[in-house]
């Protein structure tokens, strides 16, 4: 097996589409980094969708470490249960969790996209959340389980506009909200951009990064998450023989929560 390329700078058609990057980072796109295993082939993906984007996610050198929002180590670089790092900012506040950083990458592949109009996400109320409304200037009042928008900001449609909206979704939805609005597609249906959510407080939440079949049908995926407290999203490994997770088994199980059933299979 071909050993996977090295970190170097994002080309400008990759700071177009993970708009969060710089010339100063230094990444590996994760097909790149993560091949599939012997015998297993990467599923097909439509291009420009959800799972083709992940397919693209910015990782950091091999070895980085998983750091909290306030930069404390939670998980060395060689821990068994860690694959790889997402190069993605985690913000200054404990906010962007498990269900959070899958809002979180979901809403940038639609920014990438230029379909700003469908950046929507339900509060655990229930109530939407659109960034067109955000930028346009208004904003959220919660009181308990009520919220009513205003017109209380200036228009503003900026990355720093953005990122303020999306700490707000964090804020007030979560596990619980992502579970239900997201839609419910079959087990033989899983695809890269799937999630695996159990709704609760807390709960927590595993993307799938990527899927690959062998010649008799088995699949196999890649999982991400982000965890609590805020942390760097990453790429999650089952151990020794990692980081690709049998989805030929009656529920997921991942180093860091309970098994995942297949009844907890979710798609924005």
């Amino acid at each position: 097996m071909a050993t996977p390329p090295g970190p170097r700078q994002p080309t400008k058609s990759e700071r177009a589409r993970y708009p969060w990057l710089s010339t100063e980072h230094s990444i590996r796109p994760l097909a790149e980094a993560i091949p599939p295993p012997p015998g297993y082939t990467r599923v097909a993906v439509e291009e420009g969708s959800f799972g083709a984007w992940l397919r693209g996610l910015p990782l950091r050198p091999v070895g980085a470490p998983v750091r909290d929002f306030r930069g404390n180590t939670l998980l060395a670089g060689e821990a068994s249960a860690l694959a790889a790092v997402a190069e993605l900012d985690v913000g200054a506040a404990d906010l962007q969790q498990c269900a959070d950083s899958i809002i979180r990458l979901h809403a940038e592949w639609l920014w990438s996209q230029g379909q700003k109009e469908r950046i929507s996400y339900r509060f655990t109320s229930g109530h939407p959340a659109s960034w067109t409304r955000y930028a346009a200037g208004e904003r959220a009042r919660v009181s308990g389980s009520k919220v009513t928008w205003v017109k209380d900001g200036a228009v503003d449609g900026s990355r720093a506009s953005f990122r303020a909206y999306l700490d707000l979704v964090f804020t007030y939805a979560g596990t619980l909200s992502l579970a239900a609005e997201a839609q419910r597609p079959k087990r033989e249906d899983v695809r890269p951009g799937d999630f695996f959510v159990l709704g609760g407080s807390p709960g927590h939440a595993v993307l799938v990064l990527d899927v690959a079949r062998n010649a008799s049908g088995a699949r196999v995926a890649l999982l991400g998450q982000g965890f609590t407290p805020a942390q760097d999203f990453h790429v999650l490994s089952p151990g020794k023989d990692g980081p690709w997770f049998s989805l030929e088994t009656h529920e997921v199980a991942t180093p860091f929560w309970k098994p995942f059933p297949w009844s907890s299979l979710r798609r924005l």
